[in-house]
């Protein structure tokens, strides 16, 4: 089984097709109606599902209340889907610290890819012996070291100052792929076709967003960056000075 996927939606239509499209590519799905509902699936599942995907706008609890509750005790990758005109909520809904939205009415087929790349990326990655078939540990010629902050890319974990930061998914994704390219400036389209792999329709709110959640969590000054650095009229760099 590729995983267990949770759908959170008042429109049988849209759960109904998300399931049918996720089941064909192996998911496990669970299906609710409402923010309550989502909610006690999520809490009494076992195992936990592996990803969720939650309307804005649900009865009971919303979308939005969802994922700032989860985010709160695991970071389970979360897609939000959004109707047309509701780009606050969106905004509010990364905010909160979910990877990724999908907006109304939507391809079945590229939300099961939104889906893919989430959990292939949130899997913890093989160490290097254990790729090649033979015990071993994880690779440190992966890992990104500058002074004060670590990236050990095989571990999926991040040090800033000797201390571990909590990254979601789609955090520890954009910071890896421009701390493998310092100095190098991206516009925000490009962060997304390079970081997300699915183009946004020009929307770059998404980028926008996640940079300053990462500057939050990396930076000792996000108001002045040290990593994470803003190219007026262009995009981002990075620029941290490695060690060893």
């Amino acid at each position: 089984m590729a995983g267990t996927v949770l759908v959170a939606d008042d429109e049988r239509d849209i759960t109904d097709v998300c399931r049918r499209y996720l089941e064909r590519e192996g998911y496990s799905v669970l299906v609710a109606d409402n923010g309550d509902e989502a909610l006690r699936l999520w809490r009494e599942a076992s195992p936990r599902p592996d990803l969720l995907i939650l309307d804005l706008m649900m009865p009971g609890r919303s979308g939005l209340d969802i994922c700032a509750e989860i985010r709160d005790e695991e970071d389970v990758p979360i897609i939000m889907l959004t109707a047309r005109g509701e780009e606050s909520d969106r905004l509010i809904g990364l905010t909160l610290g979910a990877d990724d939205y999908v907006v109304k009415p939507f391809s079945p087929r590229e939300l099961v890819l939104r889906v893919r790349n989430l959990l292939r990326r949130a899997a913890p990655r093989p160490a290097a012996g254990e790729r090649e078939g033979r015990p071993g540990g994880p690779d440190p010629s992966r890992d990104l070291h500058f002074e004060g902050l670590s990236i050990h890319c095989d571990q999926r974990r991040v040090i800033v100052g000797g201390v571990e930061a909590e990254l979601t998914v789609k955090e520890f994704d954009l910071l890896e792929w421009m701390a493998r390219h310092p100095g190098q400036v991206f516009s925000r389209s490009q962060l997304l076709s390079r970081v997300w792999n699915i183009d946004f329709e020009g929307d770059s709110t998404t980028v926008t967003v996640h940079i300053r959640r990462l500057r939050e969590k990396v930076e000792p000054n996000p108001s002045e960056p040290t990593y994470l650095k803003t190219v007026w009229g262009i995009g981002y760099k990075f620029e941290g000075k490695p060690v060893g």
